[in-house]
């Protein structure tokens, strides 16, 4: 058996204190993602875990006291049909933020509601 990186297990973002309840509406109500409990010594701590309903995806949100909101650093979320993906978000009242400089990439960035930056992509086919 060989050793190495099999996988991303998740993301941690950071996020100030009282912020869960919009992290829930966004990442739940707009993302689509599930709330996942959080073990009860961390949920101690505040914060919220997302994932999607196979648990593949996971973002995980701390709390930070001296929060700044990641507005480079940010996680790359792929997607499937991206511009009905965008349309959610819109509707929502998310910005989208189209991105066209990666080759093989429709892209585009949002934000959370405390500001972290967050990349959503899907790959297409390359034209000659």
């Amino acid at each position: 058996m060989t050793s190495g990186i099999s996988a991303l297990d998740h993301v941690q973002l950071a996020a100030p204190p009282g912020s869960e309840d919009a992290l829930r509406t966004y990442y739940v109500g707009t993302l689509g993602l599930i709330e996942r409990a959080k073990p009860p010594v961390l949920a101690a701590k505040g914060g919220c875990w997302f994932a999607t309903g196979d648990g593949t995806v996971q973002l995980h949100l701390g709390i930070e006291a001296d929060f700044r909101p990641a507005r480079k650093a940010h996680p790359g979320v792929r997607v499937t049909g991206i511009h009905d993906f965008a349309k959610r978000l819109e509707e929502r009242g998310a910005q989208v933020v189209w991105d066209y400089d990666l080759p093989g990439h429709m892209r585009f960035y949002s934000e959370d509601p405390v500001g972290n930056r967050l990349e959503f992509l899907e790959p297409v086919a390359l034209r000659d």
